[in-house]
């Protein structure tokens, strides 16, 4: 008897999932495209000319600390990356978010949100 009772759940919402940079030739080609130096981050971004969905990759060298550190710049970098490139990202480019020594990981959460947000501006004026 479950077909008498209406389905009230919402719909499921679009995934927020971005899709991620794993070749080395898609960094490099980024390294060599547009870019804005902010305090907590450093953006890298190209168009790639189509109209595939937005693609995002994330780097933290060595300079930023140990593995623990790395990975916690990576993780909040993630973080920014989920809540504003939905939103202010294009369709057919690649963003390339770089970690800063010290500044991404200690930085507050809502300044690296500003941080890109002012990045995005930058790059796609």
């Amino acid at each position: 008897m479950t077909g008498d009772v209406p389905d009230t759940r919402a719909p499921r919402a679009a995934s927020s999932r971005l899709e991620v940079l794993r070749k080395r030739s898609d960094f490099l080609a980024a390294a060599r495209a547009k870019r804005s130096s902010q305090s907590g981050l450093l953006l890298q971004a190209r168009n790639r000319g189509d109209q595939d969905p937005l693609r995002v990759g994330y780097t933290c060298s060595k300079k930023i600390g140990n593995a623990v550190t790395r990975n916690r710049a990576k993780r909040r970098l993630r973080e920014v990356a989920r809540a504003v490139l939905p939103d202010m990202g294009h369709d057919g480019w690649d963003y390339v978010l770089i970690g800063r020594p010290r500044v991404t990981v200690e930085r507050p959460f809502s300044d690296l949100l500003d941080d890109l947000r002012r990045a995005l501006r930058q790059i796609h004026k």
